[in-house]
């Protein structure tokens, strides 16, 4: 069967391509395929929403809160068009939504995101997947769990060619494994304390900590800052965001990032 996403709000290749996510492609015909959640997936846009193909009962419930559909993005968008930036913003980018990914997958893919590219990123995502994760019926391998990567060490990992983070992943592994980085507790922890929990990590500073907040725990009031969001903030929001944007900031950052990267807007140098 063929699932059906009914939104306006609602842009594959906006929310594929956004930088929240690295193991969806772009198909020559405009369809993302992708592995989430151990199942490889394929989308097509449609002009009120999109098609996830070949699907089967089970496996709606998961791909409703993979792609965060009860969350209402129309209202959130209503709130941020009393802002300029965030208005045109919104009207930009605002087909993102914020994918609700499975935990260790994200916290691993944004250590290996530190002073990277896309193509490097999704390059060592795909080896250490294809090293140590398991085979997928239909295609690719899974992300390999916690679990199966206990004891791994820097040398064990030096053929992902992840370079210094191959330290920071070993680290991830061995503390999430011993119960030092718990993500029933993390989930449970409002966002400072929830940032500070996953900063036990050697490698994992705010950015990455709050971008795994926003990705993987919908903590959608984490605001990740890397040299985009700072230079940003330094040319439209010097004195801080506005009050239209509480509770959603994750959402905020996601639409500025990308309309201010691929946008018509310009950041001052």
């Amino acid at each position: 069967m063929d699932f059906n996403i009914k939104s306006d709000h609602f842009d594959l290749r906006q929310t594929f391509l956004c930088g929240q996510c690295f193991r969806w492609k772009e198909s020559e015909n405009g369809s993302f395929s992708g592995i989430a959640g151990g199942k490889n997936y394929t989308l097509t846009q449609t002009k009120n929403g999109a098609v996830v193909h070949n699907v089967s009962e089970d496996d709606v419930p998961f791909l409703k809160n993979y792609f965060d559909l009860e969350t209402d993005y129309g209202a959130v968008k209503e709130r941020f068009s009393s802002d300029k930036t965030l208005r045109a913003a919104a009207e930009r980018s605002g087909g993102i939504r914020i994918l609700r990914q499975e935990p260790f997958e994200t916290l691993i893919s944004f250590i290996i995101s530190q002073n990277n590219n896309i193509p490097r990123i999704s390059g060592i995502i795909g080896r250490l997947c294809e090293s140590f994760g398991e085979k997928i019926t239909n295609g690719g391998y899974a992300f390999p769990t916690a679990q199966r990567l206990r004891g791994i060490s820097p040398d064990d990992l030096a053929p992902l060619r992840a370079g210094f983070r191959a330290r920071y992943i070993a680290d991830a592994v061995d503390k999430v494994n011993s119960g030092e980085v718990d993500f029933a507790e993390i989930d449970a922890l409002p966002l400072d304390e929830a940032r500070e929990h996953l900063k036990r990590i050697v490698g994992v500073g705010d950015k990455v900590a709050d971008c795994v907040l926003l990705f993987a725990f919908h903590k959608l009031d984490a605001f990740p800052k890397d040299v985009w969001i700072k230079r940003i903030m330094a040319e439209y929001y010097p004195n801080g965001l506005p009050g239209c944007v509480k509770g959603v900031e994750g959402i905020a950052q996601q639409y500025l990032f990308d309309y201010i990267r691929n946008g018509s807007a310009a950041v001052k140098s």
